[in-house]
Formats: structure tokens, C-alpha cells, sequence
């Protein structure tokens, strides 16, 4: 089969069209043929030897999958060859087969395409339980959400949104700032481009601010890092959550007097792991968001679709930071 692949440590200029063995099925397992596959920041990293996990070479990357099942393995009762499905795996979704964990997956709406399907799991998931468990979202709160046109940002400010909170999303361009409206923010505010002086920061500080009004804001959801993140937690209101996401701008060091005098918390989101550590909850989550969907309430948004041979291309437009919603790879038609 044909597969998009990392054979040596570097960038995506490294990354070549070649051929891995067919997968097979294993006992639980579904392989599933992958129609298309979205393109998300640890794609960006893994090939670069920069993620949690680094697997043998050679491999593809890829985390999130949509596609058709071409074949079952033992014990597998709920899917058959034929059915339209969506699945998140580590990697190798950029290749023309994957076997996946039968319970793993999850139908593919007769009405929903490949390519939209397939940018539906790791960001919403992401965002569902970053916004539900680490920062217990309620109706009325304030939310400002970093990086708002990226997708994990877009998937926030849409489930904000659906769970009746205000929000604000943030981002660097006027561009961005149409997007973002588009998915439903209530205010959305256009920061310049780090780094950040001392009056910089301030000022930037000074907005956000006045965007969370007197009470500050109660969840500020942060999936960029680096000199935005002081000026958020600035803002933050009386025992409001920072949610710690991604950090593409840079690893941020930030000034802990802050957390003391809001009595704020600062908590991690690391979805991969609240997944594999809490299947049912995760899957809970993800059958809200199938529901979210089917109600028209979320839509991924896919900006553009690649074919495999420049799966590089769109993983270096994430790396970039350029790109507004989703970028997804057509691996096979």
C-alpha cells in the first residue's frame, strides 16, 4: 500500500511517497481503508523526533482517519466490510490502510464526506474535554480562546458556544478574526505578532481585559503559548481556569503571583492520555459531539485538501501557523 513517510528525522521536505506491507486484522481489530486523513500539530512534531512518542522508522504520520472498513478480525461483531467510519489513531492515517482498535471507531453519517469527517475527532475531542472536565464550563461564563482560528481554537469557540458560555476568541489576523466569527464567537480580538516588550505585553493585557469585563474571564482556553500567555492570565477572573493546550508560540514561563492573586488554576490538557486512561468518559465525550454534529451545532471546517503526494505541504502550512481550520490529505478517492 501506498503511505506517506518519515525515513529520517527532519521536516517535512523529508517526507516521501512510498510502500509499507498491507495491514492485517488482529483479534478486536478493523483495517480500515482510509479515504482521508486531517493533518494536527503533533503531526508537525513527530517527524521532527519533537513528540512524546517516537516511533521506528519507517512510519506515517497521520492521527485522525476516515475511510471505509475493508476487513474485521476475530471477535469483531459491530462493524462489517463496507461501513463508513472515523477514527483517531497515533499515526500512520496517511497511508492507503490502517488496522484500528474495533472500538476505536465510530460511524461516518451517510450525509458527511470523507474529508470533513475526518477532521471531526482529535480537535473536538480535544476541545470537549479541555472546556467539560479540566475547566468545567457553565452556562454564562467568559471565555477567551488563543489561537481561535486554528482547529482546536475553532472547535472551542463552536463548543463554547453550544454550552452557552461568551466568547472571545483571539487571534493574528483580520483573516483569522472572519473565521472565528463565522464559527459563532461573540467578540474576537486581532493581537499582533510576539515577541512582546514589557509595554507590549501590557497593552495587549489591557485588552483582553476589557474583553473579559469586570469579572474576568472564568475559562481562558490557550493552544498558543509563548508571550500571549501572560497577557491572558492577566485577565483571568476569581478562581477562573487556564487551560494549557498547545504551545506553538513557545513554552511559556508564567508568573505564579498571578495564580495566587486571582486563586486561579492552571490546568493541563493532554487529551491522548485522559483517552487512553478513561475510555468510557472519552467515549461519552465523543458520542455528545456526534450528537453536536448531527444537530448541526459543530462543523468541522476544512480549508483546503491535499492530495498524498503533498501531505508535506500541509503539515508544513500547520507548522507555519497560516492555516484557519482544517488542513485534511485525500489518501485514496
Amino acid at each position: 500500500m501506498r503511505a506517506l513517510l518519515s525515513r529520517t528525522p527532519g521536516g517535512p521536505e523529508t517526507l516521501e511517497v512510498g510502500d509499507l506491507p498491507d495491514p492485517g486484522a488482529g483479534p478486536g481489530e478493523v483495517v480500515v481503508a482510509v479515504r482521508a486523513c486531517s493533518i494536527n500539530y503533533p503531526d508537525v512534531l513527530v517527524i521532527e523526533d519533537r513528540y512524546q512518542v517516537r516511533p521506528p522508522r519507517p512510519f506515517a504520520p497521520g492521527g485522525d482517519i476516515a475511510g471505509v472498513v475493508d476487513s474485521v478480525g476475530a471477535g469483531v461483531t459491530q462493524w462489517q466490510a463496507g461501513d463508513r467510519v472515523i477514527g483517531t489513531v497515533l499515526m500512520g492515517g496517511l497511508a492507503e490502510k490502517r488496522a484500528v482498535a474495533a472500538d476505536a471507531l465510530y460511524p461516518l453519517p451517510d450525509d458527511r464526506g470523507f474529508e470533513e469527517g475526518a477532521a471531526l475527532l482529535l480537535t473536538y475531542a480535544t476541545s470537549i474535554h479541555a472546556l467539560v472536565d479540566r475547566a468545567r464550563i457553565k452556562q454564562g461564563d467568559r471565555l477567551l480562546v488563543l489561537g481561535a482560528s486554528g482547529g482546536v481554537g475553532l472547535a472551542a469557540v463552536e463548543l463554547g458556544k453550544a454550552f452557552g458560555a461568551h466568547v472571545v476568541g483571539a487571534v493574528s489576523s483580520e483573516e483569522k478574526a472572519e473565521a472565528v466569527r463565522a464559527a459563532g464567537a461573540d467578540e474576537v480580538i486581532v493581537y499582533p505578532h510576539a515577541p512582546f516588550d514589557k509595554p507590549a505585553s501590557k497593552a495587549l493585557a489591557d485588552r483582553f481585559k476589557a474583553a473579559g469585563g469586570a469579572g474576568g474571564f472564568q475559562v481562558i482556553y490557550d493552544a498558543v503559548g509563548g508571550d500571549y500567555a501572560e497577557p491572558a492570565l492577566r485577565a483571568i477572573g476569581w478562581e477562573g481556569r487556564y487551560l494549557v493546550v498547545g504551545f506553538p508560540a513557545g513554552i511559556p514561563a508564567l508568573p505564579l503571583n498571578l495564580t495566587l492573586l486571582k486563586s486561579c488554576d492552571v490546568c493541563g490538557v493532554f487529551w491522548g492520555a485522559f483517552a487512553a486512561r478513561d475510555p468510557a468518559a472519552n467515549r461519552a465525550h465523543i458520542e455528545r459531539l456526534l450528537d453536536l454534529w448531527r444537530e448541526g451545532r459543530i462543523t468541522p471546517r476544512v480549508n483546503e485538501v491535499f492530495p498524498l503526494e503533498r501531505g508535506g505541504e500541509a503539515i508544513a502550512r500547520l507548522g507555519q501557523r497560516s492555516a484557519i481550520g482544517k488542513l485534511v490529505v485525500r489518501v485514496a478517492g
